[in-house]
């Protein structure tokens, strides 16, 4: 009888100890650009004319938005292997765009961080996050308003420049600014 109870006892803790997420699977992630029609009773919802709308609004792809492209001269800031900090060659691109954003205080910038496919997700996601504040930081030290940045990080997720060998790893090794 010990040992009957003894076996349910540990086949309980056993069942309760399980469980049913996946921590190996990947999510799967859609980088085609076609759009995802959302489905169920929490994705649309009806109006007073009986049709449903999207709560998604449009995005215009024709190129004639508003949207500021920002200075000719270069927004892409490049950094050494396992480096967030921000190169003496490259001060002329921050000094560039930190006066493009100081002419005018409604202009909002974004800075991706970008890293070569070397390193584990979770490091190139921190390392890309590091090397956007780094521009972030130069620029506000230029003058720029910190609520007219931001920082962002994609790791190695979106790549410059596909390939393995140097030349291209150094091209991803950087920092986009973006202007919104």
């Amino acid at each position: 009888m010990k040992n009957m109870i003894w076996a349910l006892s540990l086949t309980a803790v056993l069942a309760g100890c399980a469980s049913g997420v996946k921590l190996d699977d990947v999510p799967v992630v859609d980088k085609s650009g076609a759009g995802v029609t959302p489905s169920g009773a929490g994705a649309q919802s009806g109006n007073a004319s009986g049709a449903t709308q999207s709560g998604v609004t449009p995005v215009d792809l024709s190129g004639s938005s508003s949207v500021a492209t920002g200075p000719a001269s270069g927004r892409i800031v490049y950094f050494d292997f396992d480096s967030y900090a921000v190169m003496p060659s490259d001060q002329a691109i921050i000094e560039t765009n930190a006066r493009y954003l100081k002419a005018d205080k409604t202009r909002r910038a974004v800075v991706e961080g970008h890293t070569d496919e070397r390193g584990g997700r979770e490091y190139n996601l921190a390392l890309g996050q590091k090397r956007s504040e780094s521009v972030r930081r130069a620029l506000g030290l230029l003058g720029v308003a910190d609520s007219q940045l931001e920082a962002v990080s994609f790791g190695k997720e979106k790549p410059a420049v596909q390939g393995s060998d140097e030349a291209a790893m150094a091209k991803n090794r950087r920092a986009e600014i973006s202007y919104r």
